[in-house]
């Protein structure tokens, strides 16, 4: 059984030559795009808390990447539908404010260069010509007043 080869023991063989593991990111292991050890140095560096577990800088890479993926998959859609293969502030605003709950997540962020949500309160809309009220009206709601929006 013994071929006169030794076995090395402890740090995996490292001391002595031979072949080395390609080291493997945590990114890589997590199966994420985003960088699992810059977030967990920077949440360290943060000093959010005295101790920061090795569970943590996964699970806000996670999170952080598919925020980024809903948000770009969303701007690229309305970046489509203004006809344009870029995506510009305005398409990433009219992602956000079109969407409930990121509208909801970025409330109060103003995004430079990205304008508004269009839109014209209907009290300012041109009124229909009478002929055409008085036929898309009953004669039992014509007495009374409009109400107001």
């Amino acid at each position: 059984m013994d071929t006169g080869e030794k076995v090395k023991k402890g740090a995996g063989g490292r001391r002595g030559g031979g072949p080395r593991k390609k080291p493997v990111s945590r990114s890589v292991k997590s199966g994420l795009q985003f960088p699992v050890g810059r977030i967990g140095r920077y949440l360290k560096k943060g000093r959010y808390a005295q101790r920061v577990g090795t569970g943590a800088p996964v699970y806000m890479a996670a999170v952080l990447e598919y925020l980024a993926a809903e948000l770009l998959e969303l701007a690229g859609n309305a970046a489509r539908d203004n006809k344009k293969t870029r995506i510009i502030p305005r398409h990433v605003l009219l992602a956000i404010r079109n969407d409930e709950e990121l509208a909801k997540l970025l409330a109060g962020v103003t995004i430079a260069s990205g304008g508004v949500l269009p839109n014209i309160n209907p009290v300012l809309l041109p009124k229909k010509t009478e002929k055409a009220t008085k036929e898309t009206i009953s004669p039992a709601k014509a007495g009374k007043s409009p109400k107001k929006a």
